[in-house]
């Protein structure tokens, strides 16, 4: 017989995944957007390099208190390249693409920390994790905003 203590627990265990599954999702956009930034060629290099730079400092600014959040929920952060790779959402790109194609990967990949993120958000207000949730809730607007600017990037 399980108790309520011990099915919170169990129940809890799924906000922990569902952090991990964000966080790790969320660094793989963040090492795209660098990729794309570091590598992106043309005559409209400047803006492209700009705008990625932009996404991913905006990112990784973020990224080491998200990791303290996950921590404080007393679970390990998945740190390690084979930790990440299992958790995120985000598939690894092996070659440098044509800028065009970097804008729609990292705005489809930024769907990809949009989703993870609203999973993680609905179980951190299932279980009442309020500082958690609103940290949460902010990094859905950010990615909302960085959605929006890869989209309009996008457009003709």
């Amino acid at each position: 017989m399980v108790t309520g203590g011990q099915s919170k627990g169990i129940k809890m265990e799924d906000l922990k995944m569902a952090l991990k599954r964000a966080f790790a999702t969320t660094y793989a956009f963040l090492v795209k957007a660098e990729n794309f930034h570091w590598n992106v060629t043309g005559p409209d290099f400047l803006q492209y390099h700009e705008l990625f730079g932009k996404i991913y400092d905006e990112v990784d600014d973020e990224l080491d208190d998200f990791a303290e959040r996950v921590r404080a929920m007393r679970c390990y952060v998945p740190a390690s390249f084979s930790q990440l790779s299992e958790h995120s959402a985000i598939a690894d790109t092996l070659e440098v693409l044509p800028k065009n194609e970097m804008l729609r990967t990292l705005y489809v990949d930024n769907g990809k920390v949009h989703v993870e993120l609203l999973a993680a958000y609905a179980l951190a207000e299932q279980y009442a994790e309020h500082g958690l949730s609103a940290f949460l809730s902010e990094r859905i607007d950010e990615h909302r905003k960085h959605g929006w600017m890869l989209y309009s990037s996008m457009q003709p």
